[in-house]
């Protein structure tokens, strides 16, 4: 694991390299990519098994709709514990997202003009749900609640079933949201398939969803046909941390991230070397006791830092410039930090709020800007799967009022028609 420190020659270098840690290379991808998405384009569904059975290995054999009946059985032979974990997760994300719920709205000018703003679910919304080293029902819930809540009518689940078979606890969660619409499909394939349609999958309005970089690459390359929330790369933590932080309980939450995936990065700034070679330590000690310790290990050697600011007003602008995913604030002034923080796709405050509260039930999305796109993405949510129209109504003294002025901005481009269809309508 890396250990940087701010007042190093060769800092400045270092330090652009975690800047730029998510650079995926589409360009080697993307003529599979473009590939599958023709192929689909062009036969549909013959195209959609031939690519299953390529990529996840199975053969389809009739549907590849996942039936409520598999759904239902699912939950009903979970325990009780994992039901109640489920309800309680979608009880807090519901209530979350409910708050992030807009309104249409009307108001009226001065000259007796109407001007609103309508608010609209799309009609139909694909939900991409990764399969591959692990399945996650918490994406299943991050991404279709938003979605309930905003009044999408119509959702399509696709998650790749690789040998053909579903995890049990994403079946049971799609029972609990009541998803009607499922498929065993992943990969770029189900993006496509989404994107444009098939014989079997509908075309949808927009696609949100994370996945490998197949899937970002579609997503990218479907990007205008529908809408997608983002082009999400390796999950990452940061954590920004002071020495009244626990360095075992800080190591076990960069590690928490490391073991997602080999690429991921784990990522913390301190202003004490005593606390960030104690954090060191801890990692290497905890690692073996890991379920997924090859997977950590690698992330840890190869994507993971611990930077040492000069002071803690550094530590802050260092982890603003790397705009993480997640981040931590570790410290015991969590709050009075928060106003300075700019760039986060969530922010956990203090030392009892580790990263993996919100992956599961903490409320907010975990679907995340990632790689510093959280400098200009913000997390999933219910504005993802809406749209939003702009209303206008004039009457014949709005027009007097306002036309010579629109009629001159109008002939000034050099557009008569744009003048004249207001001066017909012009008291003058």
């Amino acid at each position: 694991m890396k250990i940087l420190k701010s007042n190093e020659a060769d800092f400045k270098a270092e330090f652009k390299k975690l800047v730029n840690r998510s650079d995926m290379d589409m360009k080697s991808v993307m003529p599979i990519v473009t590939g599958i998405i023709d192929d689909i384009k062009t036969r549909g569904d013959e195209a959609l098994n031939e690519q299953i059975a390529k990529f996840d290995k199975w053969e389809v054999q009739g549907n590849l709709a996942i039936t409520q009946d598999e759904m239902k059985k699912a939950f009903d032979e979970l325990s009780d514990e994992l039901k109640n974990a489920l309800q309680v997760a979608y009880e807090r994300i519901f209530a979350y997202h409910e708050k992030q719920l807009e309104k249409s709205w009307i108001e009226f000018g001065k000259y007796g003009e109407m001007l609103g703003q309508k608010i609209t679910p799309v009609d139909r919304a694909g939900l991409y749900v990764p399969g591959g080293k692990a399945a996650y029902p918490s994406s299943l819930l991050m991404n279709a609640i938003p979605a309930i809540v905003a009044g999408v009518s119509d959702i399509t689940v696709c998650t790749p079933a690789v040998g053909g078979a579903v995890n049990s606890l994403l079946l049971a969660a799609m029972h609990v949201l009541k998803i009607k619409k499922a498929y065993k499909v992943g990969g770029a394939s189900a993006v496509a398939a989404m994107a444009y349609g098939t014989e079997t999958i509908e075309k949808v309005d927009v696609i949100t969803g994370p996945g490998n970089i197949f899937v970002a690459t579609a997503k990218k390359l479907v990007f205008g046909d529908v809408n997608i929330d983002m082009i999400a790369g390796p999950s990452e933590v940061g954590v920004l941390a002071d020495g009244s932080a626990d360095a075992y309980h800080t190591a076990v939450d960069l590690l928490s991230q490391a073991e997602h995936d080999e690429i991921a990065s784990s990522i913390m700034v301190t202003d004490d070397e005593k606390f960030a070679l104690a954090v060191k330590d801890e990692i290497y000690k905890i690692l073996p006791t890991l379920e997924r310790e090859s997977i950590a290990r690698k992330s840890i050697d190869d994507k993971a830092a611990i930077i040492i600011a000069k002071n803690f007003d550094e530590a802050i602008d260092l982890m603003n410039d790397l705009a993480v995913e997640h981040l931590e604030i570790a410290t015991d002034n969590a709050y009075e930090i928060l106003p300075r923080i700019k760039h986060a796709g969530a922010i956990f405050l203090g030392h009892y709020t580790p990263e993996a509260l919100g992956d599961y039930l903490a409320g907010p999305n975990h679907t995340l800007p990632t790689g510093g796109s959280a400098r200009f993405f913000s997390p999933l949510g219910v504005y993802h799967f809406i749209k939003r129209s702009s209303i206008i109504a004039m009457n014949k003294k709005s027009v007097d009022e306002l036309g010579e002025a629109c009629m001159a901005l109008a002939e000034a481009e050099g557009l008569t028609a744009h003048k004249k269809s207001v001066e017909i309508r012009y008291k003058k």
